[in-house]
Order: structure tokens, then C-alpha cells, then sequence
């Protein structure tokens, strides 16, 4: 099994900078990608970004690009996501996940393992 912890999330003005992490621990998949996702009241969970093992592959949903960062530091078996200039449209449960696989550059198929999420809140 694999256990997934985010943590970072909380309360940030528009405008404003986050870093979530999400720490691995358990049986690693040192060959699969690591994926955010997110989730808002009242709609579906979407995709938010995914990097692969090596960190060379690194996509992002359309409206994230040029926002957010996800990077990665497999000593730690932890994965970051970088969120600057934070709108209130990004107010979400965070998500991380593992086991799956990338698909395209805009399609990442999440696996099995979910994190228990931390919620975004971005203030007008």
C-alpha cells in the first residue's frame, strides 16, 4: 500500500503564493508519475498537473500554465506544487495522487492512490 499526506494548503488573499506538498510513504512506485488534482463545491475533480519520475516531464492544466510549478524530490518521496498569483477560482480540496500514467501532454490517467486532500482558500 501507499500513503499519500498533502499539507500546505490554508487561507491566501488573491494575488497571493501557496506551496502544497505531498509526502509518499509505504510501498513507492518509483516508475510512476505523480499527479495534483482538485476539487471545488459542487463540481467534479480535475486535473491540475503531473510530473514524471525523473521530473523531466512535467504538464499542467490549461488554466494553471504559467501559475503553477510542480516539481519533485524523490530523496524525499515528496512532491510539491508551487501556486502563485492565487484567484479565488482556485479555492479547492487539493489532491495528490500516484500509480497512474501520462497519457499525452494534456491527459494523465490518476491511479489507485489518493492523499486525504488540503483545502485552498482564496480570498477576494
Amino acid at each position: 500500500q501507499v500513503q499519500l499526506v498533502e499539507s500546505g494548503g490554508g487561507l491566501v488573499q488573491a494575488g497571493g503564493s501557496l506551496r502544497l506538498s505531498c509526502t509518499a510513504s509505504g510501498r513507492t512506485f518509483p516508475s510512476y508519475a505523480l499527479g495534483w488534482f482538485r476539487q471545488a463545491p459542487g463540481k467534479e475533480r480535475e486535473f491540475v498537473a503531473v510530473i514524471s519520475w525523473s521530473g523531466a516531464n512535467r504538464y499542467y492544466a490549461d488554466s494553471m500554465k504559467g501559475r503553477f510549478t510542480i516539481s519533485r524530490d524523490n530523496a524525499k518521496n515528496t512532491v510539491y506544487l508551487q501556486m502563485n498569483n492565487l484567484k479565488p477560482e482556485d479555492t479547492a480540496v487539493y489532491y495528490c495522487n500516484t500509480g497512474g500514467r501520462i497519457l499525452s501532454s494534456d491527459s494523465y490517467r490518476p491511479g489507485d492512490y489518493w492523499g486525504q486532500g488540503t483545502q485552498v482558500t482564496v480570498s477576494s
